[in-house]
């Protein structure tokens, strides 16, 4: 498709009165402005909320809110409030911090790495992975500003920088993460705002109206338009490869720099950014299985789809079990007694149930389900991707916990187990973030209507 074909994805049309009076053929009215991919895409927009999508707003705010209490209670009571002790410092919070920041990863994997490549099937998933990106990123970093007990410490990184230390630059890369992700999200979402401007007007009601109007900055779909934004989100792409790597990188260097048993490995880095992909593409694969259902995309969604990313799932299960089986032969080998003390209460102590449980959530379970073609179902994924989540969380739990119970010092062996207030915050971390991306789907389009119209013109292209 040319910049000119692209040109004619935002046409300008008669501006009609919008007036209560209209609500009833309001959508039919719409339609007969919209192509047939348009209509489908943006139905979700015109068309009111039901009484499920109230339901769930209630709920995740009324959850979120209670999180927020219980922060207050925290903040209000010190960190005794929490789990945490000597010498277990870094609890779930640290968990969660890991967490939302790895599955923030597959936004930019998806959007930019596989648009380099120029990789079809992404297509249909590019706008719900930046979305997942954009509202994954503020809960992972707030889980290191509810980790601190005091928020206004946050201030002391940037008044007091110690340059040797990887929490200043964790603070850079994840800020630097968070603001390019977010315009290159923007930046893709520009055309199909100014869609909604031009051909929902009446439908939208005078305040979607006002700010698609503002959002859209005076996009004409022209052909200069188009090939200006080609070239940013190209450039974009290549520097948030360089991100992704070294945000989660700098993630796990906060462990692995220090010398604490069983996190002073060399394979930590690139084992933290696998991990991560890993979750954020299950993420990717969950979030678009349920918008495929709710908002009926199944022309756009297809099993095809859904079977290539599978496969590419397949694909970092395999790279998770290669650095996990090395992480831990390496550590078996050595014989150091410290790590070997980790080692024994992960395989075999205290901590055996929540190892074993990861590793069979992470790699025993979802092999054969990816594996095997006929096992590659839609209702199979939706099960297996909440079960790579639950393996990916409990994961990083058994990276931080069991290390933190057997440090180097003479405490002996400690004890940490998380308090209300730890599992209130983490249930509205994970409520807010769901929050945000479901309210997302009733203000924009879901699906980049741009892209899956390009991937439309190139059948031939997409077969490869």
């Amino acid at each position: 498709m040319t910049p000119g074909q692209l040109s004619t994805l935002v046409r300008p049309k008669p501006e009609l009165p919008y007036s209560p009076q209209f609500q009833s053929g309001i959508w039919w009215e719409t339609r007969a402005k919209l192509d047939p991919v348009e209509s489908r895409i943006l139905s979700p927009l015109v068309k009111k909320p039901n009484a499920n999508f109230w339901i769930a707003v209630v709920i995740l705010g009324a959850i979120f809110l209670w999180g927020l209490i219980a922060w207050a209670w925290q903040i209000k009571n010190g960190l005794k409030a929490t789990g945490l002790n000597a010498p277990v410092f870094w609890g779930i919070y640290l968990v969660n911090f890991v967490f939302f920041i790895g599955i923030s990863h597959a936004g930019t994997l998806i959007s930019s790495i596989l648009r380099i490549t120029d990789t079809e099937w992404r297509r249909p998933f590019t706008r719900a992975a930046e979305a997942i990106t954009v509202f994954s990123l503020p809960f992972g970093a707030g889980s290191v500003i509810v980790d601190l007990g005091r928020p206004d410490r946050l201030l002391n990184v940037i008044l007091y920088p110690h340059f040797t230390s990887p929490i200043l630059w964790d603070v850079i890369c994840i800020s630097t993460y968070m603001v390019t992700s977010l315009l290159y999200f923007y930046l893709a979402l520009i055309p199909d705002i100014a869609l909604c401007r031009d051909k929902l007007s009446v439908a939208a009601g005078p305040i979607r109206k006002f700010l698609y109007e503002t959002l859209s900055l005076g996009w004409a779909g022209s052909e200069d338009q188009w090939k200006t934004l080609h070239k940013i989100t190209a450039g974009m792409s290549v520097f948030l490869f360089v991100l992704v790597i070294s945000v989660h990188t700098n993630v796990s260097f906060v462990f692995g720099l220090t010398t604490k048993p069983g996190w002073h490995t060399a394979v930590i880095g690139p084992y933290f950014v696998v991990g991560a992909i890993f979750s954020g593409v299950a993420t990717v694969i969950l979030a678009m299985i349920a918008i495929r259902k709710w908002f009926h995309l199944e022309a756009y969604l297809t099993e095809s789809h859904f079977n290539s990313i599978a496969k590419f799932l397949l694909g970092l299960c395999c790279f998770w079990f290669y650095f996990t089986m090395v992480e831990f032969l390496t550590v078996f080998y050595g014989r150091e007694t410290a790590h070997m003390a980790v080692f024994n209460a992960k395989f075999f102590g205290e901590y055996a149930w929540l190892f074993w449980t990861m590793f069979a959530c992470c790699f025993l379970i979802p092999l054969p389900v990816l594996a095997i073609k006929k096992f590659r179902t839609i209702p199979n994924l939706t099960w297996l991707c909440v079960v790579i989540n639950i393996g990916m969380w409990l994961e990083r739990y058994t990276i931080i916990v069991p290390s933190g119970t057997r440090p180097y010092l003479t405490w002996g062996i400690g004890r940490y187990t998380p308090s209300w207030v730890e599992w209130s915050i983490t249930a509205a971390w994970l409520s807010g973030f769901c929050l945000l991306f479901i309210v997302f789907t009733r203000l924009f389009p879901i699906l980049t209507i741009w892209e899956v119209k390009e991937g439309m013109e190139s059948p031939a292209k997409e077969k490869t």
